[in-house]
């Protein structure tokens, strides 16, 4: 059976009478919990620049104002800065010949094995009769090297001393930061950027690494660092350094 409030001599009072909003002003509901998927917090634990090691404090000589520059010298060999200015340019172009090594013991062992052509292989390339005796090659070597890098020496100790060439005066190079000479020896109109700087620089530690690895692994092995590869391709789990050791 319906009752009806006004029949039955109830006064009829809305729900804003009944529960007046001032006495309900001091309760705050509590928020919404959402359904969704509640984020778990993450540690990362990441190297700042100019730290080869995070938490590890670096020398105040490293400031990571260099290119490639982590704070690695646990020797302390680059305290002095003439022997930092030094060895940043030694870097710079021990990177660059570790990169055309590597470049050039690898390829032509690859385009080899292809058969695009035939040439004998890195650690044979002294066993190659060429135009010249390798005594005379030797000679010539080391009078265009020592002739590069006492012009490079002399560079690094009064940067652009040597951008006039002192044969044909009429070549000379733009102004340039040193180990940047541009000019002929940047075609391609590269920019060395701090981004391109980098790059170059860990390539170039990369390059002498493997360098490194493909002299390992010939004297070990008798082969080169290509066909060791798929050596290791064929079977992994026994072609690796591990069995090539305990032989």
């Amino acid at each position: 059976m319906e009752m009806n409030a006004s029949k039955i001599g109830l006064p009829h009072c809305s729900s804003a009478e009944i529960f007046p909003s001032n006495k309900l002003s001091g309760y705050n509901p509590p928020p919404r919990r959402s359904r969704g998927v509640t984020p778990r917090g993450s540690v990362k634990v990441e190297a700042k620049k100019g730290e080869w090691l995070p938490g590890l404090p670096s020398p105040t000589y490293l400031n990571g104002s260099l290119p490639g520059d982590n704070g690695f010298d646990p020797l302390g060999l680059a305290e002095n800065p003439e022997d930092l200015r030094w060895f940043v340019q030694a870097e710079l172009v021990n990177s660059r010949w570790a990169m055309l090594g590597v470049a050039g013991m690898l390829l032509p062992e690859i385009l080899t094995k292809i058969g695009i052509i035939n040439v004998p292989n890195w650690h044979d390339a002294a066993t190659v009769e060429y135009f010249a005796s390798s005594s005379t090659l030797f000679v010539i070597e080391f009078i265009l090297f020592h002739y590069v890098e006492i012009r490079r020496w002399q560079d690094i100790k009064n940067p652009g001393s040597v951008n006039q060439d002192p044969i044909f005066k009429s070549y000379s190079l733009p102004p340039n930061e040193v180990g940047y000479p541009g000019g002929i020896f940047n075609p391609l109109n590269f920019s060395p950027s701090v981004e391109a700087k980098e790059k170059e620089l860990a390539n170039g530690r990369l390059a002498m690494l493997a360098f490194l690895g493909f002299l390992v692994q010939y004297n070990l092995t008798g082969k080169g660092p290509f066909e060791n590869l798929l050596q290791h391709l064929s079977d992994p789990w026994h072609n690796t350094i591990i069995q090539t050791l305990s032989r």
